[in-house]
C-alpha cells in the first residue's frame, strides 16, 4: 500500500511531461500537415534520361 504513494506522483509527472511534449510538438507545428508528405511521395518527378549519342570515330582500338 505504501507503494502507491510514491507510484501515484510518479505517474503524475510522466502525464505531464507527455503532455508538455504533445503541446511542445503541435506549437512546433509537427502536425501542420499530415498528407502533404503522402501526396509529395506521388508526385515524384523523376528525371527523363536522354540516350547517350554514339560516336562516331566507331570502335577505336
Amino acid at each position: 500500500m505504501e507503494i502507491i504513494y510514491l507510484l501515484i506522483p510518479i505517474s503524475l509527472l510522466l502525464l505531464g511531461l507527455i503532455v508538455w511534449i504533445l503541446l511542445w510538438a503541435v506549437k512546433d507545428g509537427q502536425y501542420d500537415d499530415l498528407e502533404g508528405p503522402a501526396h509529395r511521395i506521388l508526385m515524384d518527378e523523376d528525371r527523363i534520361v536522354e540516350p547517350q549519342k554514339k560516336s562516331r570515330r566507331g570502335d577505336a582500338g
